[in-house]
């Protein structure tokens, strides 16, 4: 069915939150939220798997989290696990700078 409820979108709401990270480091919490269009709290979760799993990490800058991503790791999912981290933000980040 097509219209109806179709709030899909080919990625996940990890890879949002990396893709917004990649771009501001020191994006907030809150920053990320809105961004990705979810709970605060659900971005703490997903900011807690991605430190776990070692994809980033990050440390205090004054009021701020100051995040490094670790993007020599593989993709998770068994389709794409021959491709790195990297390429998919590289792709990514490089269409989001192209003037319309």
């Amino acid at each position: 069915m097509t219209g109806q409820n179709s709030q899909w979108t080919f990625l996940s709401n990890h890879s949002h939150v990396l893709v917004c990270i990649a771009t501001n480091p020191a994006i907030t919490m809150r920053e990320l939220a809105g961004q990705v269009g979810i709970t605060e709290r659900a971005v703490q979760r997903i900011v807690a798997d991605l430190k776990h799993a070692g994809y980033l990490s990050y440390s205090r800058q004054g009021r701020r989290n100051q995040y490094s991503l670790h993007t020599g790791l593989p993709m998770r999912h068994p389709v794409e696990s021959d491709c790195l981290i990297s390429d998919l933000l590289e792709a990514i980040v490089r269409c989001r700078q192209v003037d319309p």
